[in-house]
C-alpha cells in the first residue's frame, strides 16, 4: 500500500489544467520507457474536465496516441451511444479529437450489446479482455496500468464501488456488475479494488465543497467498506488531486498539502 500524496490547487479549473499536464508527462514517460502506455479513465465532472483540458493543451501532441491503451474504471450500463455513458462523454471531450488506435480503446460493454441487459455477463466479458491484455508480471489478472483515474463521490464512492454494497467487498474478481447503485442509473459495471490496486499509479480527483467531507473521511482511514476511496491505492503512487474547497476539511497536521 502506498501512502497518499496530496496536491491542492486553487480552484477546479486550475486543478483540471494541472492534472492534464501531469497526465501528458506520465504518458510520454511511459511510452519512452516501454513503447506504450495505458490509462484508465473516469467519468463525472472532474474526469471530463481533465479530458477537456487535455484536448485543449498544446502539449497533447507530445503523446503518441496510436500507442496508448485506454480502459475505463466503470460504466453506466446503458445502450451504446447513450449520452450518460462515460465513453460517450469521453469521446465528446477528447477521444474523437486525437488519432487513437480504435483497437486500443477498451470501452466497457453496453446494455444493448451481445450480453443484453446482463450486467454480470458484461462484467465477465470485460474481465476477460483485461486478462488477455495482462502480461506475465502483471498483478491480479489485469494490465499494470500506468495511471488509473478515479473521481471521488460525495459518499466516498470510486468507480461504481459504493459504501457497503457487495462490489466494494469483492476480493477476487476484477470486474463486477453493480445493481442498486444509489446514484442513477442503478445498474453499472465496475472495476473492483483488486483491479484498481494493480495500477502503477492511482490518481483520485475531487473538487468542490460537496466533496470536502468525503475527502476528509477517506483520508482518515475508516476502511474501504465504509469509504471505498480509502481502499484505492497504486503499486507505486497514490495521488490525490484536489481543489481548495475539496481539501477544506482535511486536518493540516494530518496531511499537510502542497498547494498551487
Amino acid at each position: 500500500m502506498t501512502a497518499p500524496q496530496l496536491v491542492v490547487h486553487r480552484d477546479k479549473e486550475l486543478m483540471a489544467l494541472a492534472a492534464a499536464a501531469r497526465l501528458i508527462t506520465r504518458i510520454v514517460d511511459a511510452q519512452s520507457a516501454r513503447g506504450t502506455a495505458s490509462v484508465v479513465l473516469t467519468g463525472g465532472r472532474n474526469g471530463n474536465a481533465l479530458l477537456a483540458a487535455l484536448a485543449s493543451s498544446p502539449a497533447r501532441d507530445a503523446v503518441d496516441w496510436s500507442r496508448l491503451d485506454l480502459w475505463w474504471g466503470d460504466e453506466r450500463f446503458l445502450p451504446e451511444g447513450d449520452p450518460e455513458r462515460n465513453v460517450t462523454q469521453a469521446r465528446d471531450e477528447l477521444l474523437d479529437a486525437v488519432p487513437l488506435d480504435p483497437a486500443r480503446v477498451h470501452a466497457m460493454p453496453a446494455s444493448d450489446g451481445v450480453d443484453g441487459d446482463n450486467a454480470e455477463a458484461a462484467a465477465e466479458r470485460y474481465a476477460a479482455e483485461l486478462a488477455k491484455a495482462a502480461g506475465p508480471g502483471d498483478h491480479a489478472g489485469v494490465p499494470s496500468f500506468d495511471v488509473l483515474l478515479l473521481g471521488v463521490g460525495p459518499d466516498t464512492h470510486v468507480a461504481s464501488l459504493f459504501p457497503e454494497l457487495p462490489g466494494v467487498r469483492e476480493t477476487s474478481r476484477t470486474v463486477v456488475g453493480v445493481r442498486g447503485a444509489p446514484k442513477p442509473p442503478p445498474v453499472r459495471v465496475s472495476l473492483t479494488l483488486p483491479a484498481i490496486r494493480a495500477a502503477r499509479e492511482v490518481w483520485l480527483l475531487a473538487a468542490g465543497e460537496d466533496k470536502a467531507e468525503a475527502v476528509a473521511l477517506a483520508l482518515s482511514g475508516p476502511g474501504e467498506i465504509q469509504a471505498p476511496a480509502s481502499g484505492a491505492y497504486g503499486q507505486q503512487r497514490t495521488l490525490w488531486l484536489l481543489d481548495r474547497a475539496a481539501a477544506s476539511k482535511i486536518p493540516p497536521e494530518m496531511y499537510p498539502p502542497s498547494s498551487s
